[in-house]
């Protein structure tokens, strides 16, 4: 008998164990509804106009959705996805689907339309819920194939543009508002996320009802995220990235007040919510805020009201950092995957430095921050030896936890970046004496713009398959809105000839607009390294300040 073992007989002999309840969404909604159902969730529709509820009546509609979903026909482990925007309907989803046992697959709305039916046909959907400002999105994904469809739809809001597509409203109508909840097993899937952060096809990760529940938690611990129940936050991050950040459980379990923008994400459509629903707290990408920053400043305005700004997917950039604490907005660095669920770090200031000057206090909120209580990390050097925590020498880093991914939905654990129990993020770190990780770079080349990733490599593989193409290297460089954009390094085939223009307009038209390079650039070859591989490092040199606006 092992040490574990003595230790379970031991606690059975005198009567000390705990009682073994299953750790899923339906204990978080259960304690929403006891405890929080007079706060309010606010989501604000197409047309501009705002719908309100309680925790109470979202409750009563997520059981209306139960019932709709069980009369459709959905069973334990189907997959039902949603293709929407931040909307109360789409929380709705959030609970329902796998509170019955199902799986919600959150589609990203950004992919490009080939895509979004490959991720639907390998996720295996029965069911897809779509917003109905996406609605033409989808028919022109679908009409990019022809494979066989066994998923059907169901819209969110009045379109016609899915022929035979039932409607959201009509299926809650008449459904009860209880529902018998079975007692999922804490370990089944309850949400599918599809990455694109690796080369190739996007990959699927699988959260399950228990590591859903502890990032929750985590995510609500003072050194973490920090919200309080008298909050009103807005999340600007969408919840087809990464559960947004788990802000849909998160915030109702602690009863804070939850905001919801829809589709319209223009900065001045932002700044008109914080104000209107006396916003404290929100989440998104730099992208955002730069241009909300942009907006303030132009009208030399503030927002008296929102005092803590959440940023990931990309790195801050100190002057906005600098923008908004004039403003007084504080920013909190955070950093993650989707397959760590998918807060790995935030950056707080620690007790060590609490009356340290505001200069210092700045250099570690840049930094991505300390790393959550349930994520374990370790960084190699090149040998597999732990890296020094000097803040100065870089190393790979891999994370391990409750809440971190042990393989890819229908790919498999025997890939490179699982290893003993750890998964190899492609990050380049360091990490200081007092807990602070910073990226240093990305093993992989790949090109962060607005929060989504881009993969250089296939960038390249389209690039070269032009016949006037003979090799191409894609590299991201800054830029003040994006964060980062993709640029083009290309040399052409002897005695071939294409512009910039019709080079950009030809790949246009096989790949996302959004992923197209902002600059090409010809070159008669590039340069390499001493095994063949393109010298990235001296193209990110040479063209660095390329898409400035002085350049």
């Amino acid at each position: 008998m092992n040490t574990l073992d003595t230790r379970l007989d031991l606690s059975t002999t005198l009567g000390g164990t705990m009682m073994d309840v299953p750790l899923n969404i339906g204990w978080v909604f259960e304690h929403v509804l006891r405890n929080h159902g007079s706060r309010q969730v606010v989501a604000r529709l197409d047309d501009g106009t705002t719908f309100r509820y309680t925790y109470a009546d979202f409750g009563k509609r997520v059981a209306q959705l139960a019932n709709a979903l069980v009369a459709l026909g959905v069973k334990p482990g189907d997959r039902v996805a949603s293709f929407g925007w931040n909307t109360h309907r789409h929380l709705e989803l959030y609970y329902a689907v796998p509170m019955i046992g199902a799986i919600l697959h959150t589609v990203n709305i950004r992919l490009f339309p080939e895509q979004v039916v490959w991720v639907f046909e390998h996720a295996g959907d029965k069911l897809v819920f779509v917003d109905a400002s996406l609605a033409p999105v989808v028919a022109r994904a679908c009409a990019t194939t022809q494979a066989e469809k066994n998923f059907s739809f169901v819209v969110m809001g009045e379109s016609d543009a899915l022929a035979g597509a039932d409607d959201y409203e009509a299926l809650l109508a008449g459904q009860p508002e209880e529902f018998p909840w079975p007692d999922v097993d804490e370990r089944s899937a309850a949400i599918l996320c599809y990455t694109s952060a690796t080369t190739g096809d996007p990959k699927g990760v699988l959260f399950t009802h228990r590591s859903t529940v502890l990032h929750a938690l985590c995510a609500g611990l003072s050194e973490t995220l920090g919200f309080k129940g008298s909050d009103s936050v807005l999340p600007v991050v969408p919840m087809f990235h990464v559960n947004a950040w788990g802000v849909p459980y998160l915030i109702p379990m602690i009863g804070a007040k939850l905001v919801l923008p829809g589709a319209k994400l223009d900065p001045q459509s932002v700044v008109d919510l914080v104000n209107s629903e006396a916003v404290t707290v929100s989440l998104g990408v730099p992208t955002v805020w730069l241009a909300v920053r942009d907006l303030l400043e132009k009208n030399d305005a503030y927002l008296p009201t929102l005092k803590t700004l959440v940023i990931g997917g990309s790195a801050v950039p100190p002057s906005l950092y600098d923008d908004l604490d004039k403003r007084g907005i504080s920013v909190v660095h955070a950093w993650g995957m989707t397959e760590m669920s998918p807060i790995g770090t935030v950056s707080r200031i620690v007790a060590e430095l609490a009356d340290a000057p505001h200069a210092v206090q700045r250099e570690k909120r840049l930094k991505q921050g300390r790393f959550a209580p349930l994520v374990a990390w370790k960084i190699l050097d090149e040998n597999g030896n732990d890296v020094p925590r000097d803040g100065k020498t870089a190393g790979d880093l891999w994370v391990r936890g409750p809440s971190v991914t042990a393989s890819y939905y229908r790919v498999g654990s025997d890939l490179p970046c699982f290893k003993d129990g750890w998964f190899h993020t492609g990050d380049v770190c360091t990490m200081d004496e007092l807990g602070y990780l910073q990226l240093v770079d990305r093993s992989k080349d790949l090109v962060k713009s607005g929060g989504e990733w881009i993969s250089s490599v296939d960038l390249e593989n389209t690039l070269m398959g032009h016949p006037a193409v003979r090799e191409a290297a894609v590299i991201g460089l800054p830029h003040e809105k994006w964060v980062e954009r993709p640029v083009a390094v290309v040399a052409l085939r002897d005695g071939q000839q294409v512009d910039e223009p019709s080079l950009k307009a030809w790949l246009g038209e096989r790949i996302a607009k959004w992923m197209v390079p902002d600059r090409i650039i010809f070159v008669d070859a590039i340069p390499r390294t001493g095994v063949g591989k393109f010298l990235k490092r001296e193209l990110r040199e040479k063209y660095r300040d390329l898409l400035s606006s002085s350049a």
